[in-house]
């Protein structure tokens, strides 16, 4: 059974770093491909990032280029978002996600990441940012 639980959302300033964790069971993390996606209330459910460790290439939505980086370790079978100069609008239940590559690559999850695209979903961690 595939299994994601993400651990590391808190409340940080504004500048300030977090990294947040999504420990995976029931796979092997080469053989999929893992996205953090984010929902503030209100708004739609966004990508933020993907990896796929079997290849080594990575997505990163726009807004967080240059502070946000993805990675993985995979003897934990766990993949790491740290984000760094947090802003105010980062603030939202950040999620991982899972599908298999084979998938991902037909559907092109490491151009731009569909919620859809992804059947497996972490329980999510709420980060918030104060100004």
């Amino acid at each position: 059974e595939v299994q994601l639980v993400e651990s590391g959302g808190a409340l940080v300033q504004a500048g300030g770093s977090l990294r947040l964790s999504c420990a995976a069971s029931g796979f092997t993390l080469d053989d999929y491909v893992i996205g953090w996606f984010r929902q503030a209330p209100g708004k739609k459910r966004e990508g933020v990032s993907c990896i796929s460790t079997s290849v080594g290439r990575t997505y990163y939505l726009y807004s967080v280029k240059g502070r946000f980086t993805i990675s993985s370790d995979n003897a934990k079978n766990t993949v790491y978002l740290q984000m760094n100069n947090l802003k105010p609008e980062d603030t939202a239940v950040y999620y991982c996600a899972a599908v298999e590559w084979p998938t991902a690559q037909a559907l092109g999850v490491l151009i731009f990441p569909d919620p859809g695209d992804f059947h497996s979903w972490g329980q999510g961690t709420q980060v918030t940012v104060s100004s």
